[in-house]
């Protein structure tokens, strides 16, 4: 499946990294046939300058070989998919081009970048790549089909494990276990009327001619769209924060909203266009302060209520779901996980700052005192932290490291179905191969018929 994976990311990087030039002035040729679909040599080229591009140093027709049987590969779940009459509905291919587009103009810095880039339209490059998301999709929903029945057992994951040379075994990094109760400043009710206030004033500013592009560079504290005049790129719906979403897709173009609370903080947004069920915005983002009392204030109601905790008069799952504002733990007594992974066992040196600082000196079952830091959305609050399980840096073993093994093992037996479907698959079916390529010393036996 990672193979896989790379040889379409490979082919959706080429079409945006590399020259469209070449392509169009390479004399284009069949350079294979699997069952009905077809490799040609432009495709190979562009997948090798890509590889070069990326810092792959070695001879070009290793590189080549390589590349061309990865997109036989490709080609053969493909083929399947066509067999099977697997179809991927419109909405969900343009739901992905999207999104994938929007990453790009996001990179890019703007649609106009982006076309003068590859100098073509924004529709010639969603033209472009609409069939490799969907060839994407298609060859994924074979995979899913092959593994959806495989499962691994726990002998199996002792035998995969007895199985990798120990100096093979991946080295874990040290992680920990936490929990935690999280308070928002006191009196944050006053500094949101203050900074709600403050956006009022910008608003009306604009309203009465000013530039919101120039506001949004002084005022925004959002400072990676202030640069750009507050303009924030083509976004769809779900990209954005709800309350932000609702207010921006309700605009008429040109149009400046009220004044809108977000997770983020408090906006103001002008809708600059709309294509489909994208729209590119701008804003000025400004956080409510807080200040040096209210900061004291927060800290000394935590030390309360860690002490409270410490003289057992509280314990700190009850003290959680009565004090915390962290709606992801308050519930589960405190108990933090990650907002990506939703694990709960977290890699200590990927910590948030300010959290890594106050539990490297913890002792087990330890509660710290109470520290200011960021949460995710860049807002202020305050938090103490209870360290509840630790472990360091050590190679990987079936004691510690259970699941994680299970899923490479998992992972190892997928690749073993896949790779006896492959050579099932081009036994079945119809390979021609160009006379350029039949010197290639392939991995997998049998292309050349």
């Amino acid at each position: 499946m990672k193979l896989f994976n790379r040889i379409l990311i490979s082919i959706i990087l080429t079409v945006f990294t590399t020259s469209f030039s070449y392509s169009q002035h390479l004399i284009d040729e069949v350079s294979a046939i699997v069952g009905d679909e077809t490799v040609f040599l432009s495709d190979v080229e562009n997948m090798v300058m890509q590889q070069a591009a990326m810092g792959d140093n070695r001879p070009v027709k290793k590189i080549r070989c390589e590349v061309f049987e990865d997109l036989l590969i490709q080609l053969l779940f493909l083929d399947q998919a066509r067999i099977d009459s697997i179809e991927i509905s419109n909405d969900q291919i343009n739901r992905m081009l999207d999104e994938r587009l929007n990453d790009f103009v996001m990179r890019a810095g703007s649609e106009e970048n982006l076309e003068r880039y590859f100098k073509k339209s924004m529709v010639e490059i969603r033209r472009d790549l609409r069939p490799m998301m969907e060839n994407q999709q298609l060859a994924s929903q074979v995979q899913n089909n092959l593994a959806r029945d495989i499962t691994i057992t726990p002998k199996e994951v002792q035998a995969f494990y007895h199985s990798v040379p120990q100096d093979s075994l991946p080295l874990m990094p040290a992680k920990a276990e936490l929990s935690l109760i999280q308070i928002d400043p006191p009196g944050l009710e006053e500094s949101k009327l203050r900074t709600r206030q403050q956006l009022l004033d910008l608003r009306k500013r604009i309203l009465e001619g000013e530039s919101f592009r120039a506001l949004a560079v002084l005022y925004s504290e959002d400072e990676q769209s202030a640069a750009k005049g507050g303009e924030i790129g083509f976004q769809i719906r779900g990209n954005l924060d709800k309350a932000y979403a609702d207010e921006a897709f309700s605009l008429k173009k040109n149009q400046v909203s009220k004044v809108v609370e977000s997770e983020f903080g408090f906006h103001i947004i002008e809708l600059i266009e709309r294509r489909g069920d994208m729209i590119n915005t701008r804003h000025i983002l400004i956080k409510p302060k807080v200040t040096p009392q209210q900061s004291v204030e927060a800290k000394n109601k935590l030390d309360s209520i860690a002490n409270l905790i410490r003289t057992d008069s509280l314990t700190f799952e009850e003290a959680a779901y009565r004090f915390s504002t962290h709606k992801d733990s308050r519930i589960n007594g405190g108990k933090y996980v990650s907002f990506e992974t939703r694990e709960r066992l977290l890699e200590i040196d990927k910590l948030p700052r300010e959290m890594y600082m106050v539990i490297r000196d913890l002792n087990l079952n330890e509660i710290s005192d109470g520290f200011k830091m960021k949460d995710r959305k860049g807002n202020t609050v305050f938090r103490i932290i209870r360290l509840d399980k630790q472990t360091k840096a050590h190679e990987a073993n079936l004691k510690d490291d259970y699941s994680f093994i299970q899923q490479l093992a998992l992972s190892n037996k997928q690749a073993g179905v896949y790779q006896d479907w492959i050579i099932k698959k081009m036994e079945n079916t119809y390979i021609d191969i160009s006379d350029k390529f039949r010197t290639c010393n392939f991995k997998n036996e049998g292309w050349l018929k």
